[in-house]
């Protein structure tokens, strides 16, 4: 389970001369077994949020717990259950797949044969054997991203996070990213997916919140929240809230 409470981020504006609220007192709850959507336009803060959970930025005030570990005080106990994916996730181009997953899963404890065995259970997964042993940076985008999706999970966390995951890839690798994140809820993991493509939402997410400015505009089940701003569909719901948001600050 995943647990924020009042999450909180400023960041210095030298230009301006002052600070920046980037997350302004966020709190959710994502459960086992459920798909929480974190949805927003770019510079909402979505990011900033993911990385806070993920413990490469402290936050300035508020809490966030992952399995139990705060993410402040346990950061290694908490990395530990956790397994965070992007759509950019820098992969080592000079090693192969195999070589790159090996590492991970050593960072992680894993070694001999059981590192190896849950090596060759990801190629599976994946359908990456054909390309296993190839340089990472000759890789296709696609492929690249199949690395990071094994190297994200090869300690099969038991919380994941995905961060734009399929931003830039075809129809294809885009449907494998999906039906894995699909299946990560059948097996009962605990799963937050940032992303601004509403039809993912629509077809993955059973929790949703929305995020515009730093803060949360709305959040809830799907169905609550479409049924609250009376709406056919969390795209439509999207739109109303951040655009009546404009133009209450613009007054």
């Amino acid at each position: 389970m995943i647990v924020a409470e009042g999450l909180t981020k400023i960041f210095l504006d030298p230009k301006r001369g002052g600070e920046f609220r980037a997350v302004d007192d966020v709190s959710f709850i994502c459960r086992p077994g459920r798909i929480f959507g974190l949805l927003g336009p770019n510079g909402a803060g979505k990011t900033t949020t993911l990385r806070m959970l993920s413990t490469t930025l402290f936050p300035t005030a508020g809490s966030a717990s992952i399995e139990g570990c705060d993410v402040v005080a346990e950061p290694a106990r908490a990395r530990s259950r956790l397994g965070f994916c992007t759509g950019t996730t820098g992969i080592y181009e000079r090693l192969t797949p195999r070589e790159m997953i090996r590492y991970f899963g050593r960072l992680y404890g894993l070694e001999g044969d059981s590192l190896e065995d849950r090596i060759g259970e990801l190629f599976d997964l994946f359908d990456m054997r054909s390309f296993a042993d190839t340089p990472n940076g000759r890789l296709s985008a696609g492929m690249r991203q199949k690395v990071s999706l094994a190297r994200t999970i090869v300690h099969d966390p038991p919380v994941l996070v995905f961060d734009e995951p399929t931003v830039s890839l075809d129809v294809l690798v885009a449907r494998t990213v999906t039906e894995f994140i699909a299946a990560c809820r059948e097996r009962g993991r605990t799963v937050i997916l940032s992303t601004h493509i509403m039809g993912e939402v629509e077809r993955l997410c059973d929790d949703v919140a929305i995020l515009h400015k730093g803060r949360v505009l709305e959040q809830g089940t799907v169905a609550e929240v479409k049924e609250r701003a009376g709406a056919d569909s969390i795209e439509d719901v999207f739109f109303r809230l951040v655009d009546a948001c404009e133009a209450e600050s613009s007054v």
